[in-house]
């Protein structure tokens, strides 16, 4: 039975991060915009060429996004344009991948995405060697990036024909590991040679003349196999030429690679190239002003495959091509060709009615085909009969629900579970039973209808970084079982902060808890930089502590399950955790930590709320708990609890603070603390300068610091209030009290006599309000009608 293809609309752009933005991106600019997705199917990048400064000309937008920075570059005239979005992938971790923006004049940015984190910029680094060099065409091979680079002659008067050969095509490294961007030498494929356009497949590279290239150059194609050291030589209208093995680099020169063959490309016509682009099998797709489309294999031989309807075409027209298995798509002034590789036949014709389409990677089914517009993501698929033998959509739907519940729960089973299995059981084993269920469930060879295909779609996109991240911590924890002695602490470290920031962001219940203090019990170190990682914490350029943490890894930190939730047995909430760790490998940071989760509660819950965290137990007391459960006790525990105390600001801890402070007759601090905290509020101010009068009263030790304490005096107090407790505090002495004592120690009414002064001097409250009455313009006031 013939097959139908339907067109179905898989995204209106709501699921991406600023999708409303991205919609008038591609509704706007008189050019096409280039679009291009990474290599995980998450991130649109979107490249407009006409965007007038200071607009954002690549903007990076993701699907399902969680926040974190966003990736917007511009620049004008007189920088240099972007000749290059490039996906690099890392040779060091499976699936992992950068970006890398390549301008005309070398320069090249690195950036790589970090869940919950966003964009960030790893290097800036040089391409070109010279300082006239300048790029014209630039491709990506794994971790190498492949580009045709413009070498100006010196002499300005040089010969035209020695200036048609003033490129090179050059190869270099790049490789992004966990140290940075580790950056090759360059080596140089050819020179001396015409400008080309460098195409790049997984083995091999092709070189296209530019169309302005010269004539007698612009006849042939050029096909690199770097693993061999071989360049090909092809015709398109007369297939393979030539092949050479490039040995040292006197052979790379372009014109001493012709020498043999320039009597036989003489006879050849001129290259007709409108479009081109790499298959999916390897093979260079081209495009001609005529509408033919011709595909050339990598051994040089040339076949054609279709002729497209609509009579010549002009540089204006843009012709996008693109293959998925054995089909190849083409899309011509919004009409989709779907034309078999194979056979040449046209499988079907459909007019879009969009005005600019782009192709996308699609990681589902093969014979799939993604559709980007300016409404959104289209899917155009090939859909037989209704087969009653299918799952039923409602179970997706219920495997779709589980998996977002349970996933991040490990499981040692490896055995398969089907979506049958897992409706009669009512458990989910995760991870290896949702790759099972995707495998054996939902993948099957009769494709399923479209309300399964839409919840498929669904679960895919949304569970993509999860299994991403899982194929990593399988791959690392290889590793540490094959890694040397001398690697295995660097590879655990590793191992250790992707589990710790794999429970942040999970449900902390019972059990992740318990699993967590057995992570901080045996790898104290490897887990306190996982905390600082995941914290993103650091000091400013202050010195004060700054944490850049989601407010999920904040609730995570302080929500939890409390002491009295989780027993007696050994198992502390995670808060506790991390001020353990604090305390033991960066104690000048605990109460600045403190102080953090303190900002976050204030903001996050109500005060007093039951359920917020300051509701049970204050956090100030939750880090003295920790301090008060060291063995050894030490000066400096003593230092840490006072900044405990006093980061809280809480009235009755600066007291005791105070008080604490007083017993250690550290007088300087006494008044530092006084002057400080008096500000807070009228109440402490009272209970503040009530104590320092009667330690005032008591001895000679605050005289030097007097200046400073009377102008803390409260303004409710009176001479009669001071007195008072000067009175209630005075030594009591053994002796027959004595008129003029010869003992400096005892309080002198001089002491007291620029406080009392102070207080006498100041206007009385009551007063004040009385003169406020007396001004009034009518004094008594009238009296009031009598009501009858």
């Amino acid at each position: 039975m013939k097959r139908a293809g339907v067109l179905r609309q898989v995204s209106d752009f709501s699921d991406f991060g600023r999708g409303h933005w991205l919609r008038e991106l591609l509704c706007q600019g008189e050019e096409p915009s280039r679009v291009q997705s990474s290599p995980d199917g998450q991130h649109l990048l979107v490249l407009q060429k006409t965007r007038p400064p200071p607009l954002p000309q690549v903007v990076a937008f993701q699907r399902h996004g969680i926040g974190g920075a966003d990736l917007e570059r511009n620049w004008q005239q007189p920088q240099p344009a972007l000749v290059g979005l490039l996906f690099l992938q890392s040779p060091v971790t499976l699936g992992s991948w950068a970006l890398a923006l390549v301008w005309e004049h070398g320069r090249t940015e690195v950036w790589h995405f970090v869940v919950a984190v966003g964009w960030q910029l790893l290097q800036t680094v040089e391409l070109c060697q010279g300082a006239r060099a300048r790029i014209v065409s630039v491709c990506s091979q794994g971790a190498s990036l492949v580009w045709c680079e413009e070498r100006p002659p010196l002499d300005a008067h040089s010969d035209m024909s020695k200036c048609a050969f003033r490129f090179c095509v050059c190869t270099r490294a790049l490789e992004v590991g966990e140290q940075g961007v580790q950056l090759g030498t360059v080596r140089i494929v050819l020179h001396n040679s015409p400008e080309y356009q460098v195409l790049a497949f997984r083995q091999h590279i092709f070189l296209v003349p530019a169309a302005a290239g010269f004539a007698t150059t612009s006849k042939f194609l050029l096909i690199w196999h770097p693993e061999k050291a071989k360049l090909t030589i092809t015709a398109p209208s007369a297939g393979f030429i030539h092949s050479k093995v490039l040995r040292s680099s006197s052979e790379s020169d372009f014109r001493k690679l012709l020498l043999g063959s320039v009597g036989l490309l003489s006879g050849f016509a001129p290259l007709d190239i409108h479009t081109s682009a790499v298959s999916n099998s390897g093979g260079l797709l081209l495009v001609s002003t005529k509408g033919a489309v011709n595909v050339v294999e990598p051994d040089g031989t040339q076949r054609h495959i279709f002729d497209l309807e609509g009579g010549p075409l002009t540089r204006g027209s843009p012709v996008q091509l693109k293959t998925f298995g054995s089909i190849l798509a083409c899309v011509l002034a919004g009409v989709l060709y779907l034309v078999d590789q194979n056979s040449g036949r046209l499988i079907e014709k459909k007019i879009l009615g969009m005005k600019e389409v782009h192709f996308l990677e699609f990681l589902g089914e093969e014979d799939s085909i993604q559709l980007l517009t300016q409404t959104g993501i289209y899917s155009f698929s090939f859909s037989k009969p209704e087969d009653s033998s299918r799952p039923e959509p409602c179970l997706v739907e219920m495997v779709f629900e589980e998996a977002c519940r349970y996933y991040q729960r490990r499981s040692l089973s490896s055995s398969k579970l089907t979506v049958e299995k897992l409706k009669k059981g009512g458990v989910f084993q995760a991870p290896v039973a949702l790759s099972a269920i995707l495998q054996h469930s939902l993948h099957q060879k009769q494709k399923p209808a479209q309300g399964l295909q839409d919840s498929y779609a669904k679960l895919l996109s949304t569970m993509s970084l999860e299994l991403q991240s899982y194929m990593s911590l399988e791959l690392l924890k290889t590793c540490v079982v094959c890694a040397p002695e001398s690697e295995v602490e660097s590879y655990c470290e590793e191992l250790v902060e992707q589990e710790v920031s794999r429970v942040l962001h999970s449900d902390i219940d019972k059990d992740n808890l318990t699993y967590l203090n057995s992570i901080f019990a045996s790898f104290p170190k490897a887990a306190w930089k996982a905390t600082r990682s995941c914290l993103q914490l650091q000091q400013n350029g202050d010195g004060l502590l700054v944490a850049r943490a989601t407010p999920e890894v904040w609730k995570k930190v302080l929500g939890g399950p409390q002491q009295e939730e989780v027993g007696q047995n050994g198992v502390v909430p995670l808060f506790e955790l991390i001020c353990a760790s604090f305390l033991r490998f960066k104690p000048k940071w605990l109460p600045g930590f403190v102080e953090l989760t303190q900002q976050y509660v204030s903001i996050s819950w109500a005060y007093s709320s039951k359920e917020g965290p300051e509701g049970r137990v204050p956090l100030y007391k939750r880090a003295l708990g920790v301090l008060a459960r060291k063995n050894k006790r030490s000066e400096a525990d003593d230092e840490m609890e006072l900044e405990l105390l006093l980061c809280s600001k809480r009235p009755k801890a600066v007291l005791q603070a105070l008080h604490l402070l007083i017993c250690l007759k550290r007088w300087q601090r006494v008044v530092e603390v006084a002057e400080k905290f008096s500000k807070l509020s009228p109440l402490l101010n009272k209970e503040i300068f009530t104590t320092l009068l009667a330690e005032f009263a008591q001895h000679r030790e605050l005289d030097p610091y007097l200046d400073t304490l009377w102008p803390l005096c409260p303004a409710e107090l009176t001479a009669s209030d001071i007195l008072t407790v000067v009175l209630q505090h005075l030594p009591h002495s053994q002796e027959d009290p004595v008129p003029f004592s010869s003992e400096g120690n005892q309080l002198t009414v001089g002491l007291l006599k620029p406080l009392l002064q102070r207080v006498v001097q100041r206007p009385c409250i009551q007063d004040e309000m009385y003169s406020d009455a007396l001004q009034s313009p009518t004094f008594p006031p009238p009296t009031p009608p009598r009501e009858h």
